[in-house]
């Protein structure tokens, strides 16, 4: 596809949103606003993830294309409102994208990624100056918040406040869990909390320190056990009996028998 076409394409898609929000367009697009589409936008987002991790290379494509009409929706709203349209969204992460890889399109050296994202912190720093905003804002409150805890961690690591080696992270951690089960002695449970939640963030930051998403990687491990519990329930089936008529060591062999079945992780 030539170059025209695919700017004709895309001004197309602009087009089609425009007619599906305007007189005698759909009624369901017409009524949505920027806040009842946000459950679309954050469902979209995940089946993005899903096909990611699911590796299908069409399913992506459509789910992306899902995606993408969820920013043209929100920006054919901000447009109809007179504050943006699609095509001042582009120019701004244009624009913002340029800025802040100045080792592409300027004459700043970078030895290695954390050069780059050091500098792009830097960046991002200056830009916020004039607001007064905080290394640490940027990180949405929505965020689920194991990702949200590693993306702080990041942040603040970025400026220099972060432990020097993966062992001294883990020390941390070792430290935290000592914490927390003086609190279950205690039988605290204020302080429990506490103390599980300091746990979890030092956990987290382990996670960081050996480049493991810990969102990731406990989402990995949710559908791991969705995959054996679900082998458990089959079994139990077959046998004619319901789950809590079986011993927990009953159940627990199924468990150790579903890690050996093909296409069980």
């Amino acid at each position: 596809m030539t170059e025209e076409g695919r700017l004709e394409l895309f001004g197309k898609l602009v087009e089609i949103m425009e007619r599906l929000r305007g007189e005698g367009g759909c009624l369901w697009d017409r009524k949505q606003s920027h806040e009842s589409l946000k459950p679309y936008l954050i469902e979209e987002a995940y089946e993005v993830l899903a096909c990611i991790e699911e590796k299908s290379t069409e399913g992506l494509k459509e789910e992306l294309g899902d995606l993408l009409f969820q920013v043209i929706f929100h920006a054919q709203i901000a447009k109809e409102a007179d504050k943006f349209d699609i095509y001042d969204i582009v120019e701004t992460v244009t624009e913002k994208m340029t800025r802040r890889h100045p080792h592409v399109f300027g004459e700043t050296k970078v030895e290695n990624t954390k050069e780059i994202l050091a500098n792009w912190e830097q960046i991002k720093q200056a830009e916020r100056k004039d607001s007064g905003a905080s290394v640490l804002s940027g990180v949405p409150d929505q965020l689920p918040a194991l990702l949200r805890a590693h993306r702080l961690q990041e942040k603040a690591a970025r400026v220099g406040f972060d432990h020097i080696s993966k062992e001294q992270a883990y020390a941390k951690l070792e430290e935290e869990l000592a914490e927390f089960e003086a609190a279950m002695d205690n039988n605290d449970s204020a302080n429990m909390e506490e103390e599980l939640g300091d746990l979890l963030f030092c956990l987290v930051n382990v996670a960081r320190f050996i480049e493991i998403n810990p969102e990731e990687a406990l989402r990995k491990t949710i559908m791991k056990f969705i995959s054996r519990f679900s082998y458990i329930e089959e079994q139990v089936t077959c046998s004619s009996k319901q789950l809590n008529e079986v011993s927990l060591e009953e159940l627990d062999r199924l468990w150790e028998e579903a890690k050996g079945v093909a296409g069980i992780p």
